[in-house]
This record gives C-alpha cells, sequence and structure tokens, in this order.
C-alpha cells in the first residue's frame, strides 16, 4: 500500500498521472513516454494533429510535441481567410526551449483562431487536443486526410523517432 501511494505520488508531482487528463478516456488514447496519441484524430509526422469534423477541421500541435518543446510562451497565428497547403507553415510556437514552425497537415481555408492563445499560449501545454487547438479550416481537397497517420501509427513514429535521438 505504501508502494502504491509512494508510486501515486512521484507520478503526479511528475505530471504523469491520467487524473490531469481525466477527460480522456483510457479506451481512447494511448500513452507513451508521458504524452497521449487519440484515436479518432490523424497525425502528420510533423507533430501536428487533425480531427475533421462535417465541413470543418480543427488543427493543433500533438501532446508529444508540446512536451519536446516545454512551456510554450507565445503562439503565432494566421488571421482568418487565409489559406493554408499541406505541409506547409501557417504559424510558429515559442517556448522556453525554442521556437518551432506549424505546418498545415492538410490543405484550405482557415475560418476560425483560437484567440485563446494570444492570451494564454500554455493552453497547448495544458489541453494540446481540446483548449489548445490553433486553427479551424475548410478542407480544400480532404482526400489529403488519408495520407496522415492513425493514432497506432503515430505512436509508433514517435517511439521509432526517440529510439534515434
Amino acid at each position: 500500500m505504501a508502494l502504491r501511494m509512494w508510486a501515486s505520488s512521484t507520478a503526479n508531482a511528475l505530471r504523469i498521472s491520467s487524473a490531469s487528463k481525466a477527460h480522456l478516456s483510457p479506451a481512447f488514447s494511448f500513452s507513451r513516454c508521458f504524452s497521449s496519441v487519440l484515436e479518432g484524430l490523424k497525425y502528420a509526422s510533423s507533430h501536428e494533429w487533425v480531427k475533421h469534423e462535417g465541413s470543418v477541421a480543427t488543427i493543433g500541435i500533438t501532446d508529444h510535441a508540446q512536451d519536446h518543446l516545454g512551456e510554450v510562451v507565445f503562439v503565432e497565428l494566421p488571421e482568418a481567410g487565409r489559406s493554408v497547403s499541406a505541409g506547409v507553415g501557417f504559424g510558429a510556437v515559442e517556448s522556453v526551449k525554442a521556437t518551432s514552425d506549424v505546418n498545415s497537415p492538410i490543405s484550405g481555408d482557415v475560418v476560425e483562431v483560437n484567440s485563446k492563445l494570444t492570451e494564454s499560449p500554455g493552453l497547448i501545454n495544458s489541453s494540446p487536443y481540446e483548449d489548445g487547438w490553433m486553427i479551424k479550416i475548410k478542407p480544400s481537397n480532404p482526400s489529403e486526410l488519408e495520407s496522415l497517420l492513425g493514432a497506432k501509427e503515430y505512436t509508433k513514429f514517435c517511439e521509432e523517432e526517440d529510439a534515434a535521438h
């Protein structure tokens, strides 16, 4: 019992407890090295995710990416109405460690930008798949989604990438 309590408190101190992500059902996510990968999303090898619902696709950076970036302190996003292209940068994320470009996994027109990130860029760290989304687009070529990775493929990709470093 004492060992279980120690493990739980240690996990909490290291922010690896699933309690902080209680909204993520274990049946719908894969955990690897403190990062979550959600089923139902598509992933780019450049560590962006896409959630396609109806005529809109929501895009953000993955939990794996934010974990490697560290504390996000600034986010640069495009304006609504701008077109984005698959594999091309649309913005940037600045952290205490580095500045990284954010690429669009698919092409389309920006219909909404997460303005909360201007005042609270840390939402990318605390909630990369929900409150930390970056842009919503109207896809111009939805078939581009087929070339992206599923949750299991992205998890494997991250494991291989981390092992190589």
